[in-house]
């Protein structure tokens, strides 16, 4: 599958097909957010990627949160066939890639110049916006200070004035100097990709570099540098572009395995999951944003993470809903002092409050809280054991009736979870706790999301087994559950909803 032909890029109502990779247990997400947020069209998801079409500029695919890379789609084909007994046979069906179309190729690559371009103009506009209000700030600040010091030494020492003028004007120029740092380093750093979007047209003077991965089936009977290899030669012979391993104007990223080859080029230098406005990482952005989502936050609502680490979920929360109070706590100081310091390079640290209090002993009135949304520690260093449950208990107490909780937490929170007290709400037939007047049922996809049920059948099928094995606690209410990766290990996004006041 590859781009429309004679797609004129992405200019005003031009669409151009990408995919995206996510971390395993996100895909749901992501179709949710590239339809929502992109308006996408032929949107089909792979484990680990989402395919779509879309005509959004640069500034809205830079928007999505829950990819880890954006690509341009070049090709999606069936697998490879691979056959152990003629290895030149496959690295022939490898070459095709290339080979059997080039159209779609120097179309990709088009539709990749007009998008570094757009993202470059709009780089240098941002700057252009905000340089000069910053050099007129410190200009302004350059002159009263000269002013002063000027009126103040004329009246001791009229004859230094002009030693006195002169030194000042080197002050000056030295804080212009200063001021003029950012903006050149500003500059350095997307000068790469200036000069990507000016590469001229003929195709001659393109470098690449070639980025694969095989898995399965291909991955046994090559390695990713063998079939690298061909794909590079490939394109030089087709094309004349140059190999450049250190600094290409191009990288072609190749996966092959069981499912599909796919070829396509990284639209952004820096992977989408790498914000800029964090400064310190803590939870994986992706998965920060994907708690917040379910969390069904709205303007005005008052919204805790009550072990906050780094801030990271309650960053991503006021990035994407700012019209909120937001309150982050925990016990530890340099947690905190790590919160605050990403807080004041996010520019939020007004619209965030953290607190140093304990998550079992918040100072907050009962059903005060409209949403909680929390990473719970786990592994070798934070061993809650049964404080799991005093933690829960507390969280329900602060929690108003019909208000959300949506909690990251480990296969051992979750046994640990199950051996707490069961609540008192009743069963119907099938083990589900909607005979709760105001709690859904799990996750209608088609309804909630207009993704058809045949489209996500494998996820929900595998979230509904992982909620039917969550027990209400007290007052909370299982909703929903999706199992996610975190590299080493997997957790569990449980989503739970307050139905009854705990003090009954």
């Amino acid at each position: 599958m590859s781009a429309p032909p004679g797609d004129p890029g992405p200019g005003p109502g031009a669409s151009a097909r990408y995919f995206c990779t996510a971390g395993r247990g996100l895909e749901p997400f992501l179709l949710r957010e590239v339809r929502a947020r992109l308006a996408a069209t032929q949107v089909e998801y792979t484990s680990g990627k989402v395919f779509f079409t879309t005509c959004s500029d640069v500034n809205m695919l830079k928007k999505l949160k829950s990819a880890e890379r954006l690509f341009l789609l070049i090709k999606k084909e069936f697998p490879l066939t691979v056959s152990s007994v003629n290895k030149g046979k496959i690295f022939h069906e490898i070459q095709r890639l290339i080979n059997d179309d080039p159209g779609s190729w120097l179309n990709a690559i088009s539709v990749w110049k007009k998008l570094l371009e757009l993202d470059a103009k709009n780089e240098k506009l941002s700057q252009k916006d905000a340089n000069p209000l910053k050099r007129k700030v410190g200009e302004n600040k350059i002159i009263i200070a000269k002013k002063l010091k000027i009126e103040q030494l004329q009246k001791i020492e009229e004859n230094r004035e002009c030693q006195l003028e002169k030194q000042i004007e080197e002050e000056t120029l030295e804080q212009r100097d200063f001021i003029t740092k950012r903006e050149k380093f500003q500059e350095e750093e997307f000068q790469n990709d200036r000069e990507k979007a000016t590469v001229t047209h003929n195709q001659n003077n393109l470098t690449f570099r070639v980025s694969c991965r095989c898995s399965g089936t291909v991955g046994k009977a090559f390695t990713a540098q063998e079939v690298g290899k061909v794909i590079g030669i490939a394109l030089m012979k087709q094309f004349g572009w140059k190999a450049d391993l250190r600094n290409p104007n191009l990288e072609i990223f190749v996966h092959l395995n069981d499912i599909y080859s796919v070829v396509g080029i990284p639209v952004f230098r820096v992977p989408l999951a790498s914000r800029a406005y964090i400064k310190t990482a803590g939870l994986r952005s992706t998965i920060a944003w994907a708690m917040a989502s379910l969390a069904e936050i709205k303007a005005g609502a008052f919204v805790l993470d009550p072990m906050c680490g780094l801030g990271t979920i309650l960053l991503e929360a006021a990035k994407e809903w700012p019209d909120v109070y937001y309150v982050g706590a925990d016990v530890s100081d340099s947690q905190l002092l790590g919160a605050c310091d990403n807080l004041q390079a996010a520019g939020l640290k007004d619209k965030i409050e953290l607190l140093k209090v304990s998550v079992i002993e918040l100072p907050l009135p009962s059903e005060s809280v409209d949403i909680i949304i929390s990473d719970i520690p786990f592994g070798k260093k934070f061993k809650l054991g049964k404080d799991i449950k005093s933690i829960l208990q507390e969280m329900e107490r602060v929690l108003r009736v019909g208000g959300t909780i949506v909690l990251l937490l480990s296969e051992d929170h979750h046994r640990r979870l199950r051996d707490c007290e069961e609540s008192s709400i009743p069963l119907n037939s099938k083990n589900s706790y909607t005979d709760e007047p105001g709690i859904k049922k799990f996750l209608n996809l088609e309804e909630t999301t207009g993704i058809s049920e045949t489209e996500l059948s494998s996820f929900e099928a595998s979230n509904q087994e992982c909620l039917d094995r969550m027990s209400p606690f007290g007052s909370l209410v299982p909703v929903e559950c999706h199992k996610v990766s975190l590299g080493k290990t997997d957790a569990f996004i449980y989503k739970y909803r307050k139905s009854h006041s705990s003090a009954l």
